[in-house]
């Protein structure tokens, strides 16, 4: 896939995933899907070994719904690669895209490294949900090939991607980041680099509203998202869409908000704390606001 003249010289064929988890593993695999070689890196063995099962349950779940034929799967699977060095993942990308958990000082110390390791050229795109995308281009000596790229889960598919445009990001980066997300299927979204971005600040304001509501008795969870699926056609209710995200990354983007606007008014509902201290996150630990 190219790129117009004046927006980038170089042509994608070569992609790396830093983070093996949920949403890595995710878009490592759209990436194998649009017809790029794709490196998949994870710190922890175990995690790439888990991240590498996802994709490849994914695959064969959709081959027994007669979405995917196993010749489709073998052609993406010949583009995927579990990767344990960094240097070597990411050594001849001309895209990486980070997505490691939502902590700034790893994600800085990362693209830091990112910056050493990966060639001149390469886009280097941050998965983050809310933190500040020209924070994390500090991290680098080329700010301008720096730019967000929040997917959604389940990132084979969700259709939307939200490219988040730092004041240094260059028009040709955010061409080759629209592009990407073209050839990965998605539609794409731009907007500026302020604390939660449209989505994140939209999302989870939305769910600790829903959070207060069910923790003052107003309904049950399972009312509560029904009335927005059925009332405000939303495809997912906003508890249901908390425990999906995961309820500590909910709580996170809030405290994030809340510390960057100096507004109370994105303080986590005290319940949503007290879940999380008791380690219910959603999803991934099997009980959050519902069962797993």
């Amino acid at each position: 896939m190219k790129f117009g003249p004046f927006a980038w010289s170089m042509e994608i064929r070569e992609v790396a995933v830093i983070g093996a988890g949920t949403m890595g593993a995710g878009i490592a695999q759209v990436c194998a899907q649009a017809g790029w070689k794709t490196n998949l890196f994870d710190a922890f063995p175990e995690g790439l070994d888990r991240g590498m099962a996802r994709i490849d349950a994914f695959w064969d779940k959709g081959i027994a719904r007669g979405k995917t034929t196993p010749e489709q799967k073998a052609e993406w699977s010949a583009r995927l690669h579990a990767v344990g060095d960094m240097a070597e993942a990411v050594g001849k990308a001309d895209m990486v895209i980070e997505a490691v958990p939502e902590i700034p000082d790893l994600k800085h110390s990362i693209f830091a490294d990112l910056d050493r390791l990966a060639p001149a050229h390469a886009i280097l795109g941050t998965n983050t949900s809310s933190l500040s995308i020209a924070d994390i281009a500090a991290a680098t000596s080329r700010p301008e090939q720096v730019i967000g790229m929040h997917f959604f889960n389940p990132v084979p598919i969700m259709k939307l991607l939200e490219l988040v445009r730092h004041d240094s990001t260059s028009d040709a980066t955010v061409a080759a980041a629209e592009a990407a997300g073209v050839a990965m299927g998605k539609t794409t979204i731009l907007v500026k680099d302020v604390p939660g971005f449209a989505t994140s600040r939209l999302g989870v304001v939305l769910g600790n509203e829903a959070i207060r509501m069910l923790a003052d008795g107003v309904a049950s969870a399972e009312d509560i998202d029904t009335a927005m699926v059925l009332g405000y056609k939303h495809p997912m209710g906003p508890l249901k869409l908390t425990d999906l995200v995961g309820l500590d990354v909910r709580r996170d983007i809030l405290l994030n908000l809340q510390r960057s606007f100096n507004d109370d008014r994105y303080a986590p509902h005290p319940l949503l704390e007290e879940m999380v201290a008791k380690g219910h996150l959603g999803q991934k630990s099997g009980q959050g606001f519902f069962e797993w």
